[in-house]
């Protein structure tokens, strides 16, 4: 009986308690919580690497596909030799990658 009525008076600080636990719960972990929120920033990051990663790629594609149209004869017998091992007899060839 007295546990009743002492819930009955304190009823609005449990309310309170229960909302403020509530809330709390979701915003750290919830869907559209704290966690959530750094795991999708982490993955943002990632792709934003990713498509600038890309974008440069792309970028030095166009410009060897510009080389190419152009005729650029050091390009062209740059790319002969390293397609087909082309090199005169007194050539020392040396790859770096």
């Amino acid at each position: 009986m007295r546990l009743i009525e002492s819930l009955k008076k304190k009823k609005f600080i449990l309310i309170n308690i229960f909302l403020s636990l509530y809330i709390s719960i979701n915003l750290i972990g919830g869907e559209r919580g704290l966690i959530s929120y750094f795991d999708k920033k982490k993955i943002y990051e990632e792709l934003m690497n990713k498509e600038n990663m890309l974008i440069n790629k792309l970028e030095d594609l166009e410009n060897k596909i510009l080389l190419i149209k152009n005729n650029d004869i050091d390009y062209i017998d740059m790319l002969y030799r390293d397609k087909f091992r082309y090199g005169t007899k007194d050539e020392i060839i040396i790859r770096l990658k």
